[in-house]
């Protein structure tokens, strides 16, 4: 089969399609047959190796895994033994961030990180859901109707969704990114949408709910930006940041009434389901930039990661 295959932490230069040999399922496994996979900031952290604790689980100083991609969407090619949720043939969706390999016509997955896919949504469709959809429904649901919530970073895929849930959420969403995506956030229903390269958005709160997707700036700054009571949730950001905010975060939150941590986002079907659910009875809107083939995902991984698409970037590995 062909895979993307890379052996030491870099840049786009790393990846090499190759032909390797196809995996075969182990004990409460399924082999996917990948049709297609979307991009996520985890992919660009597996390949770089950074920030720092992209390889806590990926590998101290090799990959330990040598084909990225975890958001897959796919028909089951054979199953391991013990999985009884799944035959052969099963269209099936999911996010794979422990094992990857979706950047291939083959991917090996636990059974329990995949369900089956809603036959309302296309591959490329289900393939954007499993990780940006269960990020996105986690952080929302730190808010209430009426309150004030600023995305930093909402015009990627899961801030395309986030914005989204929260105006159904009746929340008052002012939206961060980059001027390319003013627009598009305004058109997903931003109330408000920001610039940062223009205007520092710490400095136009009060917001009671900040969900931070690429989070750089100093703890002071954030509780600059907070409401009496507020809640700041991290999701991305750079190691130095997260230091801070596990440290001294903690600290100037408690003093000052406000809470200031990291999103622990918890995966799996149980988490992305209920968005796929909106998107099928059409509340949430699927927001893809782009389809590639598997021969682009160098190009696919680039674009994502200078922050140039709006919404998802997806592999189209199989065209039906």
């Amino acid at each position: 089969m062909k895979a993307f295959v890379y052996d030491r932490y870099g840049g786009i230069d790393r990846l090499r399609l190759e032909d390797v040999p196809a995996p075969v399922p182990g004990k409460g496994e399924v082999l996917i047959e990948v049709h297609a996979v979307s991009l996520n900031l985890s992919d660009w952290e597996g390949l770089t190796g950074k920030p720092a604790y992209a390889r806590l689980s990926g590998g101290l100083f090799r990959p330990r895994r040598r084909t990225l991609g975890s958001d897959i969407a796919g028909r089951v090619a054979a199953v391991g033994e013990g999985v009884t949720e799944f035959v052969v043939g099963d269209e099936v969706y999911g996010d794979n961030l422990m094992r990857q390999g979706g950047f291939a016509e083959f991917a090996i997955a636990p059974a329990s990180v995949m369900a089956l896919k809603p036959a309302g949504l296309s591959w490329v469709e289900a393939s954007t859901i499993p990780q940006a959809g269960a990020i996105a429904e986690q952080a929302v649901a730190r808010g209430n109707a009426g309150e004030r919530m600023l995305i930093n970073g909402a015009g990627g895929g899961s801030g395309a969704f986030a914005i989204q849930l929260a105006k159904a959420s009746g929340m008052h969403v002012t939206a961060v990114d980059n001027a390319d995506k003013l627009a598009f956030m305004r058109e997903l229903g931003a109330d408000e949408v920001i610039d940062y390269r223009a205007t520092d958005f710490t400095r136009t709160g009060a917001y009671d709910l900040i969900v931070d997707f690429v989070a750089h700036r100093s703890v002071f700054a954030y509780r600059r930006a907070l409401a009496p009571g507020g809640r700041y949730f991290m999701i991305g950001g750079t190691m130095r940041t997260i230091l801070r905010l596990l440290t001294l975060g903690s600290v100037v939150g408690a003093l000052s009434g406000r809470r200031m941590q990291l999103l622990v986002v918890h995966e799996g079907p149980a988490f992305f389901g209920p968005l796929a659910e909106r998107v099928l009875a059409g509340e949430v809107r699927v927001c893809v930039d782009r389809v590639v083939g598997l021969d682009d995902v160098p190009f696919a991984l680039a674009l994502h990661a200078e922050g140039r698409a709006l919404g998802k970037v997806v592999v189209e590995v199989r065209r039906e």
